[in-house]
C-alpha cells in the first residue's frame, strides 16, 4: 500500500481529516442498533493500511484523532437528546456538546498514535496502544467506556469470551481482527487468514450451551412510558405514576415487581406514609423502585428502593457512580470549601455518591446487585465482596437520551454486563427497552421502546461465578502491557 500511504500524507489536512473522519463513521457501524462488526473490521484495517508507520509522531496523532472525531461522532449522536427536551432553553448547546464530546474522547487515540509513532512501534504497536487507549478512556476522568472497540461483538457469540476477559479482551480481539484483514491486504495472507480462522473457531467454542426456557422465580417488569419533557410537570407526572401502579395492581401475583429510575416522582422523605398505597398494589411480592432523597444534612441521593410486603422499606441503595455534568457539578464542592459559597451554589452540588455497596436482598429471590442507569457501563465495578449475587438489578431512565441508538446501545452493555458476570439481568426503563436478559447476554422477554406495559417473565438461573467476575480486568492489562513491552524492545533492536 505505498502508494496509497503516499497519497494521503501529502494531501492538505482537511482532506485526510474528511477521509479519517469517514472511515471512523464507518467504524462506528459495528456499534448497536447497526452490529454491523465487518465494517469495524475493514475500517479499523484501512486506518492501519493508510497510516504509513513512519509518519511522524504528530501526523500519526492526527490520523488516529480524526478518525476517532468520525467514530464517535457517530456512535454517540444520542449525547444530542437531553439538550432537545427542553430545545428552546437548551437546544443551542446540542451541536457543541456533541462536537466537544467526539473531539474529546478522540484525545485518547490521537495520544495513542502519538505514542506508537514516537516509539517507532510500527502497525502491530498502534494497535495495541488502541487497545490501551481504550482501558484509559473507561477509567480516566471516572471513565467513559461508552461504544468500546469491543462492543462491536455483543451481538455475536465472540461475546461470551467477556466471561473469561471482560470488555477489555473483546477490545484486544478487535484490534487483532483488525490487524489480520490488514494483513490479507498487504502480503500477509497465511498469517493473517490463520488468526481469522482462529477466532472464528472461537466464535463457535463460545457459542451459547444453555437451552430451554427458565422457570426461576417471575418478575413483573413495568415501564411506565413518561416521556422526559412530561416525567416532572405536576400536570402529568402523578398520571404515569398511577400507570405504574396499575399496571402493577393487575393480573397474577408474581414473585417481584421492578419499576424504573425516578418513578416515583417525589422526594422519599415526602411519601414515606403514602408507600402502602405502592405496596398494595404489589401485593405480596416486593417492590423495586427509584426515587429521589434527601438526608438531615440536606444531601440528595438517586436512590433504589427495596419495598417489602407491608411498605416496609427493606433496603436503600444510593447511587455511587454519578454522571459528571448531568447529576452533579465536578468541582462545586471544592469551589464550596474554598471559601466561595455562592459560587459553588450557583453551580449547584447535585446529587450526592452513596456510600454502601450493594447487594441487596430481594425476599424470596436472595442477593442483588443494584445499578441505577450509567452505573451499568462500568464493568470493574459490578460485583464488589465475596457474596455470589442472584441477579443483576438495573433500573434506569433512558428517556434523556431519545429512541435510538442511546437507549439500544445501553441495552447492549447491559447485555454484556450478564455475560461478564454470568448472572442474569432485570433491567427496567421508564420509556424501555425494559428486559429479562440471561447470563449468556440473550433477551428472554422484553417490552419495546417507546410503549407503556408490564410483562412477567422468569427469572433465568445464574451460572457459576465467571473468571471475569473473579479476577476482573487484571489479566487482560497485565498481557496488554507484556505484549506493548515486546514491541517496544524489538523496535529498539531493530534501530540499533
Amino acid at each position: 500500500m505505498p502508494d496509497i500511504t503516499g497519497w494521503l500524507a501529502n494531501q492538505r489536512r482537511s482532506v485526510r481529516f474528511a477521509l479519517l473522519a469517514g472511515l471512523g463513521v464507518v467504524a462506528a457501524l459495528g456499534q448497536a442498533p447497526f452490529d454491523l462488526w465487518p465494517l469495524t473490521l475493514a475500517a479499523l484495517a484501512a486506518l492501519f493500511l493508510l497510516v504509513d508507520p513512519l509518519w511522524t509522531p504528530r501526523a500519526r496523532a492526527f490520523a488516529f484523532w480524526a478518525f476517532g472525531v468520525g467514530y464517535f461522532g457517530f456512535a454517540l449522536r444520542w449525547i444530542v437528546e437531553p439538550f432537545l427536551v427542553d430545545i428552546a432553553r437548551h437546544g443551542w448547546m446540542a451541536p457543541f456538546a456533541l462536537v466537544l464530546m467526539a473531539a474529546g474522547a478522540a484525545l485518547f487515540w490521537a495520544l495513542a498514535g502519538w505514542i506508537a509513532a514516537r516509539l517507532r512501534l510500527g502497525r502491530y504497536g498502534s494497535a495495541l496502544m488502541l487497545v490501551a487507549a481504550e482501558v484509559a478512556r473507561s477509567l480516566i476522568l471516572t471513565g467513559f467506556p461508552w461504544a468500546l472497540l469491543g462492543h462491536v461483538w455483543i451481538d455475536t457469540w465472540l461475546a461470551q469470551l467477556a466471561a473469561f476477559g471482560g470488555p477489555h479482551l473483546l477490545t484486544l480481539i478487535t484490534l487483532i481482527a483488525a490487524l489480520s484483514v490488514a494483513g490479507l491486504v498487504d502480503g500477509r495472507r497465511f498469517i493473517s487468514a490463520g488468526v481469522l480462522a482462529g477466532l472464528a473457531g472461537l466464535s463457535l467454542f463460545a457459542a451459547p450451551s444453555i437451552d430451554g426456557p427458565p422457570d426461576g422465580p417471575v418478575v413483573r417488569l413495568v415501564q411506565p412510558n413518561a416521556p422526559q419533557s412530561q416525567k416532572w410537570d405536576p400536570a402529568f407526572r402523578d398520571a404515569f405514576l398511577n400507570r405504574a401502579v396499575r399496571l402493577t395492581a393487575e393480573g397474577d401475583i408474581p414473585d417481584l415487581v421492578v419499576w424504573p429510575e425516578t418513578s416515583v416522582p417525589y422526594l422519599l422523605n415526602h411519601v414515606e406514609d403514602d408507600l402502602m398505597l405502592l405496596s398494595d398494589a404489589a401485593r405480596t411480592a416486593p417492590l423495586v423502585f427509584g426515587i429521589q432523597r434527601r438526608d438531615e444534612d440536606f444531601r440528595f441521593y438517586n436512590s433504589l428502593i427495596v419495598l417489602e410486603p407491608g411498605a416496609r422499606i427493606g433496603a436503600i441503595y444510593d447511587k455511587q457512580h454519578l454522571v459528571p455534568f448531568g447529576e452533579y457539578i465536578p468541582g462545586a464542592r471544592l469551589i464550596g470549601q474554598m471559601g466561595l459559597p455562592g459560587l459553588a451554589g450557583n453551580l449547584g452540588l447535585g446529587f450526592t455518591p452513596g456510600e454502601v455497596d450493594g447487594p441487596v436482598m430481594i425476599p424470596g429471590i436472595g442477593p442483588a446487585v443494584p445499578l441505577i442507569c450509567y452505573e451499568g457501563i462500568f464493568a470493574e465495578e459490578i460485583v464488589r465482596g465475596d457474596t455470589r449475587p442472584r441477579l443483576l438489578l438495573l433500573i434506569t431512565n433512558d428517556a434523556w437520551f431519545g429512541g435510538g441508538a442511546g437507549p439500544l446501545q445501553h441495552l447492549a452493555q447491559a447485555r454484556l454486563r450478564a455475560i461478564e458476570q454470568g448472572l442474569p439481568m432485570v433491567r427496567v426503563a421508564n420509556t424501555g427497552v425494559s428486559a429479562m436478559i440471561d447470563p449468556l447476554g440473550r433477551i428472554t422477554a422484553s417490552l419495546p421502546l417507546g410503549v407503556d406495559g408490564a410483562i412477567d417473565t422468569p427469572l433465568p438461573a445464574a451460572l457459576p461465578a465467571t473468571l471475569y467476575s473473579r479476577v476482573g480486568d487484571g489479566p487482560v492489562i497485565l498481557v496488554l502491557i507484556v505484549l506493548l513491552g515486546a514491541g517496544f524492545m524489538r523496535a529498539r533492536r531493530d534501530s540499533d
